[in-house]
């Protein structure tokens, strides 16, 4: 608006110009409209800055001022057409900075409306007030009509068929068959039923994150009561043990980050890794029966050599094809640990991200385990198909003829991780001195009598405050159930939250003490949720009524509690209390179990800490500690 009402004040007396008079209108008219549009977002923001999250009453004349922004796209559009059209006669003669500056004006209005447009297809809910209908109780009573059992199904149908348009929108850049719409279905029926409850929208849940993280670290800085600490003391096992299997770790995880090829190369050798892959994607690699799947100039392979060390006659067979269910992986041999290693690769394409999200369970029985096991659906399928290949295609018995007395291990990172997981289950019987290790796998991944039976052939190991290795279901309902009740109960305006929690995360310092509802309650008064925080629930789910008894035995059975396979070793850093820490960290590990991992902590490193390259740095720094303290 700036811009305009400058170019127009300038060139006012030189409209003359063939074409000019239609120009002078043209400035003259987006002067005006973009005044207008300028003082409707105006009021939005400082509306919209009124009340708290769970407050909305000063907020409600809203809704008539985001129409009135809505019917001022209709002008902004027509000029818009107005200006690309005078711009594009050939008979305009008038002065080069003029027409320039429109032909500016011309493309930044466009872009907002192509945005504008975009960015309603992508958030807007078509379901609307349709989610009233969701309430169990007014179902309840008015089931006798099978009118409201249909008008119930209608609404669950819909809000199904909005997610799987929403997901094949972002997918649609890959190849989709039979298998890629189930999965589809299935994760969109897993979003709706996840989403289905509240009434949050994105900015919300960005509040209650914030205000997780700084309750989370104020709790962290509390002293520990002794009972507290002596349960979290890791006297299972001796150290001795725990060296060794760090040693190990630290070994094989170099397998379980070299299964993602030249992403991973280039990532951790950003200025070098391309030249030297250069150098490489000529020379001799193995036949191509050993390798399926597309690596053009042999950059995927060329960093597998580069990233492990072996040579091009170590490996048995190596696969790049990549679908939904059917992940990369690489069988070679290990001759310093004299061991037949297979490699999974991890999360690295979308047809990864759609086998991550099948998050529905199966049944998985064992002879050696009692109980009925579950598992998650997607990472079984993939160590389906994994198992088919490795036995069907006679891939081991290729192996163990070429190295007879070696031992067969299976190593992977996240997805990867949770797949050689479920692999090393299916192949146990047949190779009982299998050893598994998997590295920040999933943590919705084995029933408690699975994980439990895992624990002599598996080793999980996991850094820090990894999300992934705390998603589960029941984990990611706990998190929404406590987003709700810190965001319903905090009597601050959003933006404050918000812009102090920015600070916060970037500079650090004290943890602000938000005023909230729930100061000054009695601990029997808090296990009931407030009237705003129902205000924020459209229902109550069964996962929600069953976490606010804190019972993890009644959560919903289509999501089962699942747990992190086999043995845990829990890496955590020791850093000082600077925000941002140095390069010299120490790190300090330690056995753990999978309670540790019942829920998601908020944290700017719960990301990083689940990038390969980190927890390969954190078990590097525990073996050489570890060899250091050795030679002394």
């Amino acid at each position: 608006w700036i811009g305009i009402l400058v170019l127009y004040t300038v060139h006012k007396g030189q409209f003359n110009c063939p074409g000019g008079g239609l120009l002078h209108s043209y400035l003259l008219g987006l002067i005006i409209l973009l005044a207008s549009i300028i003082c409707a977002l105006s009021a939005l923001v400082y509306i919209s800055m009124q009340g708290t999250i769970s407050n909305p009453g000063p907020r409600k004349s809203l809704p008539k001022i985001l129409y009135t922004r809505l019917l001022l796209y209709f002008p902004e559009f027509i000029w818009a057409v107005v200006g690309a059209v005078w711009v594009s006669d050939n008979s305009v003669q008038c002065e080069k900075t003029v027409i320039n500056g429109v032909i500016g004006t011309v493309i930044a209005s466009w872009i907002i409306i192509v945005f504008t447009v975009l960015g309603v297809v992508i958030v807007f809910d078509p379901l609307g007030g349709k989610k009233t209908f969701y309430l169990p109780d007014g179902v309840s009573r008015n089931l006798e009509s099978s009118q409201s059992g249909q008008l119930l199904y209608n609404v669950r149908s819909s809000a199904t068929r909005v997610w799987e348009k929403r997901i094949r929108l972002l997918c649609c850049c890959i190849v989709q068959d039979d298998d890629h719409r189930v999965a589809f279905t299935s994760i969109a029926e897993l979003f709706r039923s996840y989403f289905s409850d509240t009434d949050l929208v994105p900015s919300d849940i960005a509040a209650g994150l914030i205000l997780l993280h700084q309750e989370q670290d104020k709790m962290e800085n509390c002293p520990k009561e002794p009972e507290e600490v002596l349960c979290h003391s890791p006297l299972s096992l001796v150290t001795d043990d725990l060296d060794v299997e760090l040693e190990n770790a630290a070994h094989y995880m170099l397998f379980a980050a070299a299964a993602y090829g030249w992403p991973y190369y280039v990532y951790t050798n950003p200025y070098t890794a391309l030249c030297k892959l250069n150098g490489d994607c000529c020379r001799n690699r193995p036949t191509d029966s050993d390798i399926t799947g597309s690596d053009r100039h042999n950059f995927h392979f060329g960093s597998i050599l580069k990233i492990t060390g072996l040579q091009y006659r170590d490996f048995i067979h190596i696969s790049f094809h990549n679908k939904i269910y059917e992940i990369p992986f690489f069988v070679a041999l290990d001759h310093k640990k004299e061991a037949i290693v297979v490699a999974v690769r991890g999360t690295l394409s979308f047809e990864d991200i759609l086998t991550d999200l099948s998050a529905d369970c199966e049944d998985l029985t064992l002879e050696e385990v009692l109980e009925n096991g579950f598992v998650h659906k997607g990472i079984t399928q993939a160590a389906n198909y994994i198992y088919r290949k490795l036995i069907n295609d006679g891939i081991l018995n290729q192996a163990f003829t070429i190295a007879p007395e070696y031992k067969l291990v299976i190593v992977g990172h996240s997805l990867g991780g949770g797949t050689a997981s479920i692999l090393s289950i299916m192949l146990r019987n047949s190779f009982p001195t299998l050893k598994c290790y998997a590295f920040s796998p999933p943590g919705g991944l084995l029933s408690k009598s699975l994980a439990d039976y895992t624990k002599h052939f598996i080793v999980s190991v996991i850094v820090g405050k990894d999300l992934v290795a705390r998603l589960s279901m029941p984990n990611m309902e706990d998190l929404k159930r406590r987003i709700v009740r810190i965001v319903a109960n905090c009597n601050r305006p959003k933006y404050q939250i918000l812009l102090r929690g920015c600070w916060y995360e970037v500079f650090g310092g004290d943890p602000d003490d938000f005023p909230t509802e729930l100061d000054g309650r009695n601990q029997d008064a808090l296990t009931q949720p407030l009237l705003a925080e129902e205000s924020l629930m459209v229902h109550r789910s069964p996962s929600y009524n069953a976490l606010e008894e804190e019972s993890h035995l009644n959560s919903p059975p289509q999501y089962p509690h699942l747990y992190l396979p086999g043995k845990i070793i829990h890496i955590v850093e020791e850093c000082s209390s600077k925000r941002l820490c140095s390069s010299d960290i120490k790190y300090t590990a330690r056995w753990s179990n999978e309670t540790v991992f019942s829920s998601i902590l908020i944290s700017p490193k719960m990301i990083t800490d689940h990038m390969p390259d980190v927890v390969l740095k954190a078990l590097n720094s525990l073996s050489q500690e570890h060899g250091s303290c050795l030679s002394c």
